[in-house]
């Protein structure tokens, strides 16, 4: 990266813990991303993620979808609010709702998201026990590309875990999140790399 290149803005999106987020914090402090946090969103008012980013010196706010009639009020409410810090891209860590297609549209390969499988792999939920019963040797996670149908879009990179025959869901989700915290930080630099902001 030349020094006249600025460094990408991030906005990330959370619903808790933002276990992910602060992956991407520790990779910005320590000179690995060439990135800056512009924000942190919560739809919930008692996400812990958003103490650690305030604790990082982030902004942060709360768009709290129970205080909506519709997804779709919900959605353009959030959006007003993303767009008022101009993100280059926009982070989906842990945020735990369904966008409209209005919404992705409107951050056309902008909007990543994370996801606890191999895509197309194991769409949706519980992820972790469906790979151990169909008996997946290896499972893992994939940054992706939003686009308005469930855990589709362009992938950006994945990590592989093996799947042991001793594994519950529990042991296995453990194990990709460890991945999931390197690979989500990789693929937001491929990402910069490979673009100009």
């Amino acid at each position: 990266m030349s020094q006249a290149q600025q460094k990408a803005k991030l906005l990330v999106l959370i619903s808790g813990r933002g276990s992910n987020m602060v992956s991407i914090i520790n990779a910005i402090e320590q000179g690995d991303l060439p990135a800056e946090i512009v924000a942190v969103i919560s739809n919930r008012p008692d996400a812990a993620g958003l103490d650690l980013a305030q604790q990082a010196g982030i902004n942060t706010a709360v768009v709290d979808h129970t205080q909506f009639d519709s997804r779709e009020q919900f959605d353009q409410y959030l959006s007003q609010t993303i767009d008022s810090y101009t993100p280059d891209l926009v982070i989906l860590a842990g945020f735990m709702r369904i966008l409209t297609a209005e919404f992705v549209a409107h951050y056309a390969n902008k909007l990543l998201n994370i996801h606890p499988s191999l895509l197309p792999k194991f769409k949706g939920l519980h992820t972790h026990q469906r790979a151990i019963d169909a008996q997946e040797t290896e499972h893992g996670a994939t940054v992706h590309f939003v686009t308005a149908e469930l855990d589709d879009g362009p992938i950006v990179l994945q990590a592989r875990v093996p799947v042991y025959d001793n594994d519950d869901a529990d042991l296995l989700a453990k194990r990709v999140l460890k991945q999931e915290h390197q690979l989500y930080p990789d693929a937001i630099r491929k990402i910069i790399t490979e673009r100009t902001f």
